[in-house]
This record gives C-alpha cells, sequence and structure tokens, in this order.
C-alpha cells in the first residue's frame, strides 16, 4: 500500500476529520482514507465511459471470431480428432 502526505492542510479540515472520526469510532487517520475513498469513486458516467472503451478493444475482436460454439465443444472436438490421450 502506498502512503500520501498532505501539507498546509486548513485547521477546520482537521478538526472536522477528527469530529468524524469520533463519531465513527475510529482513527483520523481511517476517517482520512475512508473520505478518500468515497471522493475517489467512480461515477455513473465514468463507469459507463469505462465499458465503452472496453467494448471499443474487444468488440472488434468478438466480431472476428467465426467459430461460435462453446469452449466444451471445441474442447471435445480437439480430445476426438486423435488417439493420444495426453494430447
Amino acid at each position: 500500500m502506498g502512503q500520501i502526505i498532505i501539507r498546509n492542510l486548513d485547521d477546520r479540515i482537521i478538526e472536522t476529520l477528527k469530529r468524524r472520526a469520533e463519531a465513527a469510532g475510529r482513527s483520523m487517520e481511517a476517517e482520512a482514507r475512508e473520505a478518500l475513498r468515497r471522493a475517489t469513486r467512480l461515477t455513473g458516467e465514468e463507469k459507463l465511459a469505462l465499458i465503452s472503451e472496453m467494448h471499443a478493444i474487444t468488440g472488434p475482436m468478438l466480431e472476428r471470431c467465426t467459430d461460435k460454439r462453446e469452449a466444451w465443444e471445441l474442447i471435445r472436438e480437439d480430445r476426438d480428432a486423435t488417439n493420444d490421450p495426453y494430447r
């Protein structure tokens, strides 16, 4: 895990973190980690953009695939094509 040092924080921010940490029953550091985790969650729009990017990459590969059979069918065909059980 990485570490981060944040300098020059406003005293109000520190006090707010302390109060929230006490209310949640955790350390100020744990509260700061939770605040950063919440702040860096992907929005719905960001998730959709990532899905679009992945589809742009994988879509053409899937379209080029001409053999649409299930994997087990292909494995069975390969096994049946030889008498060597260890192939």
